[in-house]
């Protein structure tokens, strides 16, 4: 096993001035949670501070009973009786009796002497006594707590927009529910088993939606909490210059900062920003006897790409996208554009003789499918179909559908016009 550092550092450190609050000292069990009181006394055994809470309950405990407690008056004494700064405390999860000392870079992980040994024999791994020299200064815990910061702004950002989206969701279930109500109303008491369909219908799209987004919520308030803690802990250990826990709290917030639990909610909110609506059956109206659906809950989010939320007053750039491809033998001439939803688009390359699927996000040819004639123009037919013009054989339309792996595929169907 090799270890880097395993020189013993025997450094007295000073007492910590200055906190998050208007006081020398915070109560080091209550910044766990996240709190920040005045300490009240200072326990030698346990080495924390406490505050008033905290040390009443250190004199009521019968297992802490009999420990040493100072009182504020005798703060300057602590400098004496408090442990070295340099020497780790904490104890192992999985070895309840050792004390995490060493860091593997290659694993990332923390451990005692017991962990090393049996788990990292062969991994070069960091002392932590030495490893945290200088630490509180270094630049390494400058860029934790900045990159915790742009985590806790994400978190924040992910978690407003998901209760914009929850509140957008609840809106549109009420228009749902007051144009099923009004629609019953034009209608006898024979489409009651229907109406209640429908409403089951939109209850349950709201409901299923809400909980994706109420776990987006979940994640981010977890994330947000455990960020806040950890900088707590960060800020605590660095202000009273315990070098060796705030290492063990920086390897974690690393931990933290490394995870995709944020990027994933992300995309899951993105899905779930949907748009509906209730469609009239037309049919019902005339024949409403007959046996068909209330209605159906319509996703305005696909087709909303192409709608405006707001006047044009002016036009702005958004950048170009190379649909040259290299399987092009001539310069690509579009000859028609239309939009499948709101990160596709399909083109026609006339020149080429192809259609093209262009990733709007990515801003790049995601697909193409080669034509045996040259395409005119593209008109868009649904969400997953689209039809091409041919300008050869000119009474014919091809139609080509978009399939769920964004592949192009002509279907075997071709209409001529007459």
């Amino acid at each position: 096993m090799a270890v880097s550092g395993r020189k013993q550092v025997d450094l007295l450190g000073s007492v910590a001035a200055g906190s998050a609050e208007d006081f020398d000292h915070c109560c080091e069990p209550c910044l766990t949670t996240g709190q920040h009181i005045e300490a009240h006394g200072f326990c030698v055994t346990c080495q924390e501070y406490l505050c008033k809470n905290c040390h009443d309950v250190h004199r009521k405990t019968k297992v802490l009973r009999n420990h040493q407690i100072l009182q504020r008056n005798d703060f300057d004494k602590i400098q004496t009786t408090r442990k070295s700064y340099n020497e780790c405390t904490e104890m192992c999860q999985v070895h309840k009796k050792e004390i995490i000392k060493f860091y593997c870079p290659s694993h990332h992980a923390l451990g005692c002497n017991d962990c090393i040994t049996l788990g990292h024999r062969t991994c070069k791994v960091d002392y932590i006594p030495e490893k945290c020299l200088g630490v509180a200064d270094g630049k390494e815990f400058d860029d934790v707590m900045h990159k915790l910061g742009e985590k806790l702004k994400e978190a924040s950002e992910i978690s407003k927009k998901a209760k914009g989206s929850r509140s957008n969701i609840n809106d549109y279930n009420k228009e749902i529910i007051k144009a099923i109500t009004e629609f019953r109303k034009e209608i006898n008491d024979r489409l009651d088993l229907m109406q209640k369909d429908a409403l089951d219908n939109a209850e349950k799209i709201k409901s299923n939606t809400n909980k994706i987004i109420q776990h987006v919520l979940d994640t981010c308030e977890n994330m947000i909490s455990g960020i806040k803690c950890l900088q707590s802990s960060l800020h605590a250990s660095k202000s009273n210059h315990e070098h060796c826990q705030l290492y063990i709290d920086m390897k974690r917030a690393e931990s933290t900062l490394k995870s995709d639990e944020l990027h994933e909610e992300k995309e899951t909110l993105m899905h779930t920003n949907m748009h509906f609506s209730f469609q009239r059956n037309s049919e019902l109206e005339t024949f409403f006897c007959k046996k068909m659906i209330f209605g159906e809950i319509v996703d305005h989010s696909r087709y909303e790409s192409t709608k405006g939320t707001k006047a044009v007053d002016r036009l702005i750039g958004k950048g170009d996208i190379n649909v040259k491809t290299s399987s092009d033998t001539k310069e690509c001439v579009i000859s028609g554009c239309a939009v499948l939803n709101t990160n596709k688009l399909v083109l026609a390359d006339s020149d080429n003789n192809k259609v093209k699927l262009i990733s709007i996000e990515n801003r790049l040819v995601q697909e193409e499918k080669a034509l045996a004639s040259r395409p005119i123009d593209i008109a868009v037919m649904s969400q997953d179909q689209f039809a091409v013009t041919n300008a050869i054989k000119n009474h014919e339309i091809g139609f080509v559908m978009n399939n769920r792996r964004q592949k192009l595929s002509m279907l075997s169907a071709v209409f001529k016009v007459e």
